[in-house]
């Protein structure tokens, strides 16, 4: 088949930044099915605002500019924006939503229109957010998937030699770090002193409740930093459609804790990948219990490491796939 991958993101990238730290969840996902579906035997083409036109592993990168209505494609898939339909000319529309649109969001955003007239299949990555999606807004039909992460959470090689007694989150920070800062002065430091939390921006290092700044940089740095952590501690937000920071973990074989929020219920296997704590104070317990009880903490790791590379880009592209 003929696909093509349409993105405005402001970020400028190619498959060659897939592990910048300015790759989020939807330019990540356009690099990996484009690379997967490439790898399938289809013909890839992504417009973007890539700078120069570059061809890599058999997919073309070029500017969005360059995109026009005398390219025909079998199926074209869209980064939120459906508007961007109107560049070219497909038999099939696809829209990767990452994030809850209300009707009222869909007008104002002037999606409404192109929507009507492409009619493109929604892709829906869980029950939170099928759930959260107006029913008109799925109206030409979805796809059901759960992204993966990058090959690199996969093939890291895993050494518990590594671990130091310290919590990490490697959200962002308006995905409720406050409830967590708030919890750990509060309810889990007062009880243990001795543990640590790092986390990002560096103005809320606060030394006195051995909060401190987690190196950010790219994707790579990332990692080193999480394989010296013992749990992610995340606890979710309403408009949290998926949580690749969960995954990130879970394949690095980090035990989980979290309030729920949002999709952050489906990423975490209560009591076999972490625990998923109805309030504030069931969150800080978990957190100190899993700290305080090795043979627990060994028990979730273990059932992280054989659950480990269930996850594959190669599987989510086959898949889609099936369902185009």
């Amino acid at each position: 088949m003929k696909i093509c991958f349409l993105d405005n993101s402001l970020i400028p990238y190619t498959y060659n930044d897939l592990n910048s730290k300015n790759i989020r969840g939807g330019e990540n996902t356009v690099i990996h099915l484009s690379n997967e579906l490439s790898k399938l035997g289809n013909n890839i083409d992504v417009f973007n605002n890539c700078k120069d036109t570059a061809i890599i592993n058999n997919v073309k990168w070029s500017n969005i500019n360059k995109a026009d209505k005398n390219l025909i494609y079998d199926i074209a898939f869209t980064n939120n924006d459906i508007r961007l339909f109107d560049k070219i000319i497909a038999k099939k529309y696809v829209a990767f939503s990452h994030s809850i649109q209300s009707i009222e969001k869909f007008i104002r955003k002037r999606q409404l229109t192109s929507y009507l007239k492409y009619k493109p299949k929604i892709v829906i990555l869980g029950n939170y957010h099928n759930k959260n999606r107006n029913y008109l807004l799925k109206l030409f039909g979805t796809i059901n998937l759960q992204w993966a992460v990058d090959p690199l959470f996969l093939e890291t090689k895993l050494d518990e030699t590594l671990i130091e007694n310290r919590a990490i989150f490697t959200s962002r920070r308006d995905r409720n770090l406050d409830i967590l800062i708030k919890i750990w002065r509060e309810k889990i430091f007062p009880i243990n002193k001795s543990i640590k939390l790092y986390t990002t921006p560096s103005e809320l290092i606060d030394f006195e409740y051995n909060i401190f700044a987690r190196n950010f940089g790219n994707k790579i740095t990332m990692v080193k930093d999480l394989l010296k952590s013992k749990i992610l501690l995340v606890p979710g937000h309403k408009g949290e459609l998926y949580c690749i920071a969960a995954e990130e973990a879970r394949e690095l074989c980090i035990p989980i804790i979290t309030l729920g929020i949002g999709s952050l219920s489906e990423r975490v296997e209560h009591g076999v990948t972490g625990f998923v704590a109805k309030n504030n104070e069931e969150f800080a317990y978990y957190t100190l219990k899993i700290f305080n009880d090795k043979n627990l903490w060994k028990k979730l790791r273990n059932n992280l490491i054989n659950l480990r590379g269930t996850k594959k880009w190669s599987i989510v592209a086959s898949k889609l796939v099936k369902q185009l």
